[in-house]
């Protein structure tokens, strides 16, 4: 073997070889992450990925979904061309058309349906991803729908509203400056894998971690001082408990509740009933464990809490269940303090960076009007005050009943209609209406399509990103645009000229767009595409710490709120409570089962369902498996392996059982994402929560038998 052939089987760049190394980022997961990936390419290709060492975020590594990229964006599912359906909805029987006359395609349709319907009776959606949302937003309103909707509908968005509700912006933790972290659903392992250096760092300095999980992850194996395994769903109950405690033995810090809170009579008087006999029999943990965790939380300042972005979220009592978390740092003082919650507002696409830009202004410039014709809107009070989305949880119920008016066609940027309960429900909708996806890969869901559009990949466009600490960054394409593919933007600003929608920004493209948001902090994009890696942004500033002690906070009140005024205004027309009262989580089924099902367990492979079809990734986790306790599968005959049934009034899926010490009895948590076994297909349309109408996707009850066998 020759140098050239070695440097050849060793991927190395050079002149030599023909290998480049170009960055851009990886967006296969949340864009808390979107880890920095050097792409390495040769002859137009991507032949191997790296973490980028410089980047500012990961520093060099990345999580398997990562390592995996180029599978990912090269898998043989890509959608190649446009196409249209020939055969049945669901079928997948489409024909290659050419970009104009899908154009022209939709653009008669969106356009006759809107004279003969409105404009309202078209809804825009977007799945997952995040970076083109803005654009979206803008399209949809500037088309005259006030329609716009999301999958924040079930992520991260109830968090952002508990906050709001209670100190008027979205807090994180000042994890540098804490002694002890209250570790609500913690599980960076799975979930945020940069996150996890930094708690090893926050324990090598003397931090004591506390961590809240129904499950035994490898974040309670390397972290915590103190476990509370719960029952799902009990958290608010737990929550109020350790209120209770923390007043019943003064450590509450009374100086910031007499300056700086309202409510607190109400908070105080009903966290009364929830002493150790009864949180202990709600949430199934020891009352010693309770005791000490409290304890350890309560009396060590500053304390911080991290909350998850929607595990806590995922039950029918999820929005009261947060803000009785979010209570606990205005009890004890550790709010707007060094070392406690700090507030943070968003900067961009849900990303905390610490610098405003015009994302709202920009999305909402063209405005359809009032937000009451909204789909759903009337049915989830705190969901129809703090956001101007639809509820995507009412979306098949519209489409299906046409009241309050009917929902003619759906517009999609990588829409998954098994991410909703009674996934086969939102299947018969997609059935009436004209649909159009937009996606990487041929889904399910785009099988449902009358148009679908193929978008490519990060490695294929750019992108205006920011992250945590003040940084922005605008990728550059390390490759061309695979087949026929665009980017979504490319998409939807073409789409705007065929609609002759009068949009003079959509028309200018994107570029010209985020320079228009990005106009006050000291950057453009032509700026920002001269470097390989996030800069600093000019107007990045260290947190306001203080500045709501100060001078107020952003709520009806100015305080921090034990009481939501906001919710107070609504408690007599839709009976929601202004403190945050607990419900149990399965007090909506019509049936007492065995067990408790909680769906979502993460896997380190994947994201939802979007990697369960990249081989390398497939081959760690190949079956769906149904995770249950040692002692259960013992007592009901089944062994690893085992193919067992999980049922319901709603449905019935059958998988692998997964004994093991990690669940407690009488729970079952099955890892979802797995088109051949969807677990959501086991929670019900109604089994949402009344505040937010996020889904109870991690409590519903269940029972189990082997398959094709009688119950056990």
């Amino acid at each position: 073997m020759n140098n050239i052939e070695k440097l050849m089987r060793a991927k190395i760049p050079g002149s030599e070889t023909g290998i480049e190394v170009k960055r851009t980022v990886c967006d296969i997961c949340s864009p808390t992450n979107h880890c920095g990936i050097d792409a390495y390419v040769k002859d137009g290709a991507v032949i191997k990925v790296e973490g980028t060492k410089e980047h500012p975020l990961n520093r060099g590594y990345l999580c398997t979904k990562g390592v995996a990229s180029r599978q990912y964006i090269y898998r043989e599912d890509r959608i190649k061309t446009p196409l249209k359906r020939i055969g049945e909805k669901g079928e997948g029987v489409f024909a290659p058309i050419s970009w104009e006359d899908a154009y022209a395609e939709i653009a008669g349709n969106l356009n006759r349906i809107k004279a003969e319907n409105g404009p309202d009776s078209v809804a825009f959606v977007s799945g997952f991803t995040k970076w083109y949302r803005p654009i979206l937003k803008r399209f949809a309103f500037a088309f005259g729908s006030v329609n716009y909707g999301t999958e924040s509908s079930c992520c991260f968005e109830t968090t952002v509203m508990a906050w709001r509700c209670t100190a008027g912006v979205f807090s994180v933790p000042d994890l540098g400056n804490s002694k002890v972290l209250l570790g609500w659903a913690l599980s960076p392992h799975y979930s945020d894998h940069n996150a996890a250096a930094g708690i090893q760092a926050f324990k090598e300095r003397g931090g004591k971690v506390i961590i809240i999980d129904p499950r035994r992850t490898p974040a309670v194996e390397k972290f915590a001082n103190v476990h509370l395994q719960l029952k799902p769903g009990t958290d608010g109950a737990l929550a109020l408990g350790m209120a209770k405690l923390i007043i019943d033995n003064g450590w509450a810090d009374t100086e910031f509740i007499e300056k700086h809170t309202y409510g607190y009579e109400d908070y105080a008087e009903y966290a009364k009933k929830f002493d150790l006999e009864t949180v202990s029999k709600i949430t199934g943990l020891k009352a010693d464990d309770i005791v000490r965790a409290t304890e350890l939380f309560a009396v060590n300042k500053p304390a911080s809490i991290h909350q998850s972005a929607s595990p806590v979220g995922h039950h029918i009592n999820g929005f009261q269940n947060y803000r009785a978390i979010i209570a606990l740092s205005g009890l004890t003082g550790n709010y707007d303090c060094p070392g406690g919650l700090m507030p943070m507002p968003s900067t961009y696409t849900l990303q905390c960076a610490g610098f405003p830009t015009k994302e709202k202004e920009f999305a909402c410039e063209i405005h359809p009007g009032s937000l009451e014709r909204r789909i759903g809107y009337g049915k989830f009070p705190v969901w129809d005050a703090y956001s101007d989305e639809f509820q995507m949880m009412s979306l098949a119920e519209q489409i299906r009943s046409g009241d309050p008016y009917p929902v003619k066609a759906v517009y999609a940027l990588g829409l998954n209609a098994r991410m909703f309960p009674n996934s086969r429900g939102m299947f018969e909708a997609l059935k009436k209406v004209f649909f159009v996806d937009t996606d990487l890969f041929m889904t399910d869901t785009a099988k449902y399509a009358d148009i679908v559009l193929p978008c490519c990949s990060s490695f294929e466009r750019g992108e205006y990103k920011v992250y945590p600490g003040g940084f922005s960054m605008f990728t550059k394409p390390v490759i061309e645009p695979l087949y026929e593919s665009k980017s979504d933007v490319d998409i939807l600003c073409g789409l705007s000229a065929h609609m002759g929608i009068d949009d003079d920004m959509l028309r200018q493209g994107y570029e010209a767009c985020v320079d228009w948001i990005i106009q006050d902090t000291g950057l453009t994009v032509d700026a920002l595409k001269k470097s390989e890696f996030p800069v600093m942004t000019p107007s990045a500033m260290p947190p306001a710490i203080g500045r709501a002690r100060e001078k107020g906070f952003r709520t009806p009140s100015g305080k921090f709120e034990f009481k939501s005024m906001a919710i107070e205004k609504m408690h007599d027309s839709c009976g929601i409570d202004a403190i945050p009262t607990y419900r149990d989580p399965l007090s909506g089924s019509k049936k007492t089962y065995g067990f408790v099902l909680t769906s979502g367990t993460r896997l380190a492979n994947a994201v939802h369902s979007r990697t369960h079809d990249v081989p390398w990734l497939r081959s760690l986790s190949p079956e769906p498996m149904a995770e249950m306790n040692a002692d259960d599968a013992e007592r009901l005959g089944i062994g690893y392996g085992d193919m067992i049934e999980v049922y319901n009034e709603n449905g019935s899926i059958t998988l692998q059982a997964k004994p093991g010490i990690c669940i407690q009895p009488g729970n079952v948590h099955i890892f979802h994402g797995y088109r051949e076994c969807n677990v959501n297909d086991l929670i019900g349309e109604a089994h949402t929560d009344p505040y937010t109408g996020f889904p109870g996707y991690k409590s519903i009850g269940c029972d189990i038998r082997k398959s094709g066998g009688e119950s056990l």
